[in-house]
């Protein structure tokens, strides 16, 4: 009941409510929080923050984003970060280099950027598919033959 190996709680657990930008409000320099954001103006700088980032469907960042989740229904031109979960909603324009941990992309969302997905131990995997083999594949092929 009061012990203390309880897993830290976000801001919005604790009832704290996320910082946001407005529709049609412009801020151009650097954000840094311990809370969640969400941006439904424009941003021309970067966002550093310990929670959850999220870009509404008119919400426009260029510049660089550090955050723990992301989700995006506006367009991102820039370098994101992501340490775990990077949701793309249908509506989504992404464009620059991305890091993630783990990546849902809807249809019809535009992903244009470079992506680079860390393993579970935090390293980066520059060959995230070197595990696939295509159903064509020699490999494959001689299996089916036997």
């Amino acid at each position: 009941m009061f012990s203390d190996n309880k897993k830290p709680r976000t801001m919005n657990e604790i009832g704290a409510q996320p910082n946001r930008i407005s529709k049609h409000t412009k801020i151009k320099g650097d954000i840094e929080s311990e809370a969640d954001f969400r941006i439904d103006g424009k941003l021309d700088g970067n966002v550093k923050t310990t929670g959850k980032v999220v870009i509404g469907k008119d919400g426009y960042i260029h510049g660089k984003v550090e955050c723990v989740n992301a989700d995006i229904e506006g367009s991102f031109n820039g370098e994101l970060l992501v340490s775990d979960l990077l949701s793309l909603k249908s509506s989504a324009v992404i464009e620059g280099t991305v890091s993630v941990t783990k990546l849902a992309v809807e249809p019809g969302a535009t992903f244009n950027a470079s992506c680079t997905m860390k393993g579970k131990g935090g390293s980066l995997n520059s060959n995230a598919s070197s595990g696939f083999k295509s159903p064509l594949s020699k490999n494959n092929e001689a299996a089916k033959a036997s």
